[in-house]
């Protein structure tokens, strides 16, 4: 990938660059990282002119490696005012690979506040416009672009949430199955494109991937050798492949750290009627899908496709973070219920996570009660039809538990928590308080990380800063979180620095490869400093240090001081 596509929406110009050397090593959310920081005033209104809209690809999507499809989306994010870097997979990555693209950038305004589709081709890439498509949710405007470009097309688009500028915002990237089911969700970076004036990115790439090698027959190997670990490992070779991330609900569920009604308790009395086993069941009896990888080339396939009760497609893919922020998160016991509103969240572009969140908020203010199934659904409703209280929930967790009062609001930085709670897994409550990016799990998750008590506070903040150096690195290579599980054995890693070697040439050490992962959080703390941003900032909630969390009965106890050791970059 050796060129950058640069987009001034306000003299509607786009521009093909060669890819300065200081460039050619980064990727993904460590290109993300050094381009807003080479570009981009910290201090800027991030849905304003001097923001920019950054998409690209990871080091390794253009690869054969295994589970590299990953799209990483940037900009200032409008939710925390940080940094921030969303991913998702989809086919829109491999397809930017095959054009040599290593990362749009899209700059400006346009002076008309009109809507457009950014089109790119083999033969060119072009503006066109888009306001015929004003006003289509995600699905809606999926079917049509693809009646009128074909049904091969890769689409990155926003819905009615980004339209409106809501700060919860999700891009939607269509998936190996043609629809728009893939969220890079987090940090309402669907209303940084909608600024832009891009209603959605659309590309007609046809033919192989053919990358360069240094050593193609070395790095095919290598590769092979990593796809033999991931099916070796039981928990991406068996139990992600049936079950999805779903397998998560009955552990944490069994941990302890289950979000329940508004974090105020880390189990769940109805788990058996949310969690993956039960999701099974309930696939096999409509024909639904599981084992569905959302990416090509990857070995896992955790990704489902739910039916309803008709047997028809519902949404894909339901997973554990949706089911514990709009299931037990909000008392929500059907599994019916939660596809439900994960389609209407794909749909209009709101981060499931983010909904979940400010929904709980809402039901801990009395506006509707837990269990409400009707309840949600139609709050989520009045954020689609942008009623005075709907465009309040659009603007997220904090924004909304402020205005109603609440003292009992799960943000970090602005951003909700998500399915873990942080007081009985307190190494995912260092990365929640510390990633630049507020409370992020992919930042960083310890769930079941081996030699450590989730529930002492000894040894968490070293932990946790490996891990947020090992997620910072597989973000910028494009690789699946899933598939980094295989780094748990030194073999394994050394297969993934034969690829690095192979691919891009010279000696690749672990201190080289997760050297990126170091250089990403790096760049990510500067910027956020210079934002205005400071220690202080790193903190959780305030009730998650005073209210002890059953069944286990623990408060979050890591101190500033402690919580300052971490990713001390």
């Amino acid at each position: 990938m050796n060129k950058f596509l640069r987009i001034n929406m306000e003299t509607e110009s786009l521009n093909y660059e060669e890819v300065k050397e200081e460039y050619k090593l980064f990727g993904g959310r460590d290109l993300v990282a050094k381009l807003l920081n080479d570009e981009v005033d910290p201090q800027c209104d991030p849905l304003g002119s001097g923001n920019k809209f950054i998409v690209c690809p990871g080091l390794l999507t253009d690869s054969a490696a295994p589970s590299t499809g990953r799209l990483s989306v940037g900009g200032k994010s409008p939710l925390t005012g940080t940094i921030k870097e969303a991913n998702a997979g989809g086919v829109v990555a491999k397809m930017l690979a095959k054009l040599g693209i290593k990362a749009i950038i899209i700059e400006g305004k346009p002076a008309n506040e009109a809507w457009y589709i950014l089109k790119i081709t083999q033969e060119k890439a072009e503006l066109v416009s888009g306001e015929k498509y004003v006003g289509l949710n995600n699905y809606r405007l999926t079917e049509e672009l693809q009646k009128n470009y074909g049904d091969k097309i890769g689409v990155v688009s926003i819905g009615g949430a980004g339209e409106k500028g809501y700060l919860n915002s999700t891009l939607q990237v269509t998936s190996s199955n043609k629809t728009p089911s893939r969220a890079a969700a987090r940090g309402g970076l669907g209303a940084v494109m909608g600024s832009k004036g891009i209603k959605a990115i659309v590309l007609d790439v046809g033919g192989p991937l053919n990358p360069d090698y240094v050593d193609k027959v070395r790095f095919m190997n290598a590769a092979k050798n990593y796809i033999n670990a991931l099916k070796e490992n039981p928990l991406t070779g068996q139990a992600l492949p049936t079950l999805g991330t779903a397998v998560l609900v009955n552990l944490t569920n069994s941990l302890g750290v289950l979000p329940t009604r508004n974090y105020s308790s880390g189990n769940f009395e109805h788990v058996e009627s949310i969690c993956g086993e039960h999701m099974l069941e309930i696939q096999s009896q409509r024909k639904g899908k599981s084992g569905h990888a959302c990416i090509s080339g990857c070995s896992i396939g955790c990704s489902n496709v739910y039916n309803n009760k008709q047997g028809e497609y519902l949404t894909s893919s339901l997973e554990y973070e949706t089911i514990a922020l709009l299931g037990s998160n909000c008392g929500i016991s059907s599994l019916d219920t939660i596809a439900t509103l994960d389609r209407m969240c794909d749909d209009f572009g709101l981060d499931t996570i983010e909904t979940g969140a400010t929904i709980g908020v809402c039901m801990e203010a009395g506006k509707i009660g837990f269990g409400d199934d009707q309840g949600v659904i139609k709050l989520v409703e009045e954020m689609m039809a942008g009623t005075e209280f709907g465009k309040i929930l659009g603007q997220g967790t904090a924004y909304t538990g402020k205005h109603l009062g609440v003292k009992r609001i799960p943000t970090v930085k602005g951003q909700s928590l998500s399915g873990y709670d942080p007081r009985a897994l307190k190494g995912t409550g260092v990365t929640f308080a510390t990633s630049p990016m507020g409370a992020d799990h992919t930042s960083g998750n310890l769930l079941g990380f081996p030699g450590v008590d989730p529930l002492n506070k000894e040894g968490q903040v070293e932990a946790s800063t490996m891990m947020q150096v090992l997620m910072a690195t597989v973000d910028s290579l494009g690789m699946c979180l899933f598939a980094s599980f295989a780094t748990d054995k030194p073999e394994n890693v050394g297969y993934l620095l034969e690829m690095m070697a192979c691919k891009f040439g010279g000696k690749w050490d672990q201190d080289r490869l997760f050297g990126i992962g170091v250089q990403t959080i790096s760049l990510e703390k500067k910027f956020n400093k210079a934002a205005g941003f400071t220690e202080k900032d790193n903190r959780l909630p305030e009730f998650m240090y005073q209210e002890e969390l059953p069944p286990h009965n623990v408060i979050f106890d890591i101190t500033e001081e402690e919580l300052g050791m971490a990713i001390p970059f």
